[in-house]
């Protein structure tokens, strides 16, 4: 009895994710604006087509981060879904914390339209009343539907630029239509379609039966201790307590499970889909069979724990093969980002092979392009490494901004004879660093660079 005693004060899971929920909305509401040496935690910018992560900002060029990133987020996914089922979408998923907010704390606590604990019941909206209140909770949600599309846009256009931008509405109006659009469908969503979005449109949970395995963690309801209420068709078969088929059965009847649901699913049936894990059900059943002195007829536990009454294995080849899997694409990402080049060089020759002066000093053209990818201005230069004989011309340090572009003609001379061959010209590949000056050792970048050399028969 003291046990049963100290689960029902023990904090429920509704509260539980209550807290989870505040913490997920902080965390996207402020990570927009955390910058680290005036570049973002994250940001993917199509307006500067820059990727932005853990304050290194990687331009177009150097996207090949984003596979790794996409990997990492749905194997993190799925990682989730076989060690605690459907938790993303009861416990952090954007979808559950808006429905959340608008049913439980828009409709339930502040206007008193529903029950927290009946998600079944409408409301009476025939009612003036009733009609009223809705139209005070569209209004509310709609005004936090606006920050929430907001807080989306920032993290593809930094919230520095987004209040620029805004302030001028007639410059900026696909952004702006844009925002209105998402703030749109969110009302659309959050207050008609509902945990329909959920059931029919997500694709998560038409997976989800693929992940799930004996050890995974999800919602259950014991058959064992609370009878069979539905029968080998997901027929219900069980509609009063005294219909039970053996005295033994604990399962009240209440429906207490069914009514709290905000899928409107009925636990007792097994796993269905429509299940998003917020253990609304196991608060439900641990209130009702707590007052008999029982524990919870449905827990969060495995099917290998309330069906065969062995512990949940948390090290199996699921979970192993998952671990191996993150730490490498991790591992891969953090090298590929230690590669970031925080200035970008394309070499390029011009049009003219070589032109060949007084005295046969041999000359060629470049066209080099300078991106300083970094985020503060530097000082340029750049020097020939692999051949002492081939001087540069025609060049001098120059400043470049953070992320502007430079263009400049090079050229490269000799006055040495390197190749002597009458057949034919001979490309010579020639090595050329670019550096910062101020930071020659961080920023450097090496460049191929083909001189070509004039046949021996077209030199004096």
């Amino acid at each position: 009895m003291e046990e049963n005693a100290a689960a029902l004060n023990k904090t429920s899971y509704r509260i539980k994710r209550y807290y989870g929920y505040i913490i997920a909305t902080i965390v996207a509401l402020v990570v927009p604006f955390i910058r680290i040496d005036g570049n973002h935690i994250f940001l993917l910018s199509f307006d500067k087509k820059q990727l932005h992560l853990m304050g290194i900002a990687f331009d177009m060029q150097e996207l090949y981060l984003m596979p790794f990133l996409l990997m990492l987020l749905f194997l993190g996914i799925f990682a989730v879904t076989a060690i605690g089922g459907r938790a993303w979408c009861g416990w952090a998923c954007p979808q559950t914390i808006f429905r959340v907010i608008y049913r439980d704390l828009i409709e339930s606590k502040l206007l008193g339209l529903r029950r927290i604990k009946n998600k079944q019941k409408e409301p009476n909206w025939s009612k003036a009343e009733n009609a009223s209140k809705r139209v005070v909770a569209i209004i509310l949600w709609t005004i936090i539907a606006l920050v929430a599309a907001a807080d989306f846009m920032w993290y593809f256009v930094p919230p520095e630029d987004f209040l620029t931008y805004i302030l001028n509405p007639t410059e900026h109006w696909f952004l702006i239509g844009f925002v209105l659009a998402i703030a749109g469908f969110l009302v659309y969503d959050v207050i008609w379609l509902k945990e329909d979005f959920c059931v029919y449109v997500c694709p998560y949970s038409r997976v989800q039966s693929v992940l799930y395995d004996d050890d995974t963690y999800q919602a259950i309801y014991s058959t064992n201790r609370g009878g069979e209420i539905y029968n080998e068709n997901k027929e219900k078969i069980i509609f009063k307590q005294k219909d039970l088929p053996e005295e033994s059965n604990e399962c009240t009847t209440c429906e207490a499970c069914v009514t709290v649901c905000p899928t409107h699913i009925d636990i007792r049936k097994g796993l269905q889909l429509e299940c998003i894990n917020c253990l609304e059900c196991v608060d439900a059943c641990t209130t009702v069979m707590g007052k008999l002195g029982k524990k919870s007829l449905v827990q969060w536990t495995s099917t290998r724990d309330i069906k065969k009454n062995e512990p949940t294995k948390f090290i199996r080849k699921s979970t192993i093969m998952y671990t191996v899997a993150l730490v490498v694409i991790i591992g891969l990402l953090f090298v590929m980002g230690g590669k970031k080049e925080y200035m970008l060089l394309n070499v390029n020759k011009t049009t003219q092979l070589y032109k060949i002066k007084e005295n046969n000093v041999v000359s060629n053209n470049f066209l080099l392009l300078f991106q300083n990818t970094d985020s503060k201005t530097h000082t340029y230069n750049i020097e020939v490494l692999n051949h002492d004989d081939i001087e540069i011309k025609r060049f001098s340090p120059f400043k470049l901004s953070a992320g502007k572009l430079r263009k400049k003609v090079v050229v490269l001379e000799t006055d040495k004879l390197l190749v002597n061959d009458n057949t034919k010209d001979t490309p010579i590949t020639v090595k050329i660093r670019a550096y910062a000056i101020d930071e020659p050792n961080r920023i450097s970048v090496i460049r191929d660079a083909v001189f070509i050399y004039p046949r021996a028969d077209k030199l004096k």
